[in-house]
């Protein structure tokens, strides 16, 4: 398949969609919710790691079946556009905006905060490290698809190799009594802490963002989501089994479990490869969304849902070069808020979680009416809108951010686009 001189290059194989896949859900889930999880629902919170390794497969499939039958930029954007019209699907350019804006500076201080676990940083430092790895995720992006391809593959093989050392070397601590008593705080904790842990799964829709830059959309996007959610799943519920069998979640303050897990290992040692452990991650799943959620950009500035100049490629790499700045800068006054407003991590994890869900109540709508009636190609994005309906309540008065922002853009493509559906 050769690359539209007009249009982003197609240099995205099945390894690399993997990859993509991997680092855009394994990101900051996998270091701190099993901690937070377990704090809120205590040995139960397993059952919600269970729960939604199941339920991510329908929307695994949803995006997949729809990016592959239709491969263009902008992922749930251009399905909305094309089932709801331009209002909705600017809308929910609008949703990814904030997701991205808001989530991108919270993840990266989780992983400053495990650095600052293993090594001594005050608060400011923390910041400026969070935003060092925004910045670097920028460059390499701003290079091209082919750079940011070979970086994300190295780097997802890194952390599939910390994770399974982090859950072997914790494996002989883990202590059936600690899984006593199951539901220390009833039942209705559990769905609290699914609505966090939902964040831990959001990403399967994030490599529908790159399905025009496929070589091969209709035969690899199956493939690689078949691989990438057995793996995913497997390594989610291992680290939270771990997490709650070695009590792991009451020490560090929940946010740096695997610090406490591998200080009880490796010693001193064990808190630093924690902290590149984290780095790892983060950065992984930063650089994927970095890729994914500019080209959302990139989309909805060609249809005018934001500002027209966004909406251009590079003549030397083809990536879309503004969006992207555009993308980094916003980034800039969320850190100054979270810093001086003193943002706590469960506040500033659950406003993009709203946003995300909100996005996936449109996407997996808009796979309902676009897959067809009957069978299961239907009833998977069936069964997906009906996990994002009732996971939406639990984000609790901060899913009124996403609201008013899914308004927000409603109103603007209403005055932009009169005439449009």
């Amino acid at each position: 398949m050769s690359d539209d001189p007009e249009g982003l290059k197609k240099a995205i194989k099945l390894r690399n969609a993997v990859a993509l896949y991997a680092s855009s859900v394994l990101g900051s889930g996998i270091l701190v919710l099993p901690g937070l999880a377990a704090r809120i629902a205590g040995p139960s919170s397993i059952l919600a790691w269970i729960f939604l390794s199941f339920a991510s497969y329908p929307f695994a499939f949803t995006f997949a079946s729809l990016s592959a039958r239709r491969p263009e930029s902008g992922g749930v954007y251009s399905f909305a556009k094309e089932t709801f019209g331009l209002r909705i699907a600017t809308a929910a350019g609008w949703l990814f905006a904030l997701w991205v804006i808001t989530g991108a500076p919270a993840v990266t201080l989780i992983a400053a905060s495990y650095l600052g676990y293993a090594f001594p940083l005050d608060r400011a430092e923390t910041f400026v490290i969070a935003f060092g790895i925004i910045l670097t995720a920028f460059v390499i992006n701003y290079r091209g698809i082919t750079v940011s391809n070979k970086v994300q593959l190295a780097t997802i093989g890194s952390i599939v190799a910390l994770l399974l050392a982090a859950i072997v070397f914790s494996s002989s601590s883990v202590r059936t009594e600690n899984f006593s008593p199951f539901f220390p705080n009833g039942f209705i904790p559990i769905g609290t802490a699914a609505a966090l842990i939902f964040w831990s799964y959001l990403g399967y829709e994030n490599v529908s963002n790159v399905a025009e830059e496929f070589e091969n959309p209709e035969r690899d996007f199956r493939r690689a989501i078949t691989l990438s959610v057995v793996l995913i799943s497997a390594l989610y519920v291992s680290v939270a089994f771990v997490t709650i069998g070695t009590l792991a979640y009451r020490a560090g303050g929940s946010v740096a479990p695997f610090a406490v897990i591998l200080s009880s290992v490796l010693g001193r040692f064990g808190a630093a490869g924690a902290a590149l452990l984290a780095v790892f991650i983060i950065f992984g799943a930063v650089n994927a969304y970095t890729t994914g959620m500019s080209r959302v950009f990139y989309a909805v500035s060609k249809d005018g849902g934001f500002p027209k100049a966004l909406g251009h490629l590079s003549e030397k790499t083809k990536v879309p070069d503004r969006a992207l700045i555009a993308l980094f800068g916003t980034t800039i006054p969320v850190f100054v808020t979270y810093f001086f407003l003193h943002v706590n991590l469960e506040t500033a994890l659950l406003i993009p979680s709203g946003a995300a869900i909100l996005v996936y109540v449109i996407g997996s709508a808009a796979g309902v009416k676009i897959l067809g009636s009957g069978g299961k190609i239907r009833a998977l994005p069936l069964i997906s809108l009906v996990i994002s309906l009732v996971m939406a309540p639990f984000v609790g008065l901060l899913l009124s951010i996403s609201l008013a922002v899914f308004v927000a853009g409603i109103v603007y493509g209403w005055y932009r686009m009169p005439r449009s559906k």
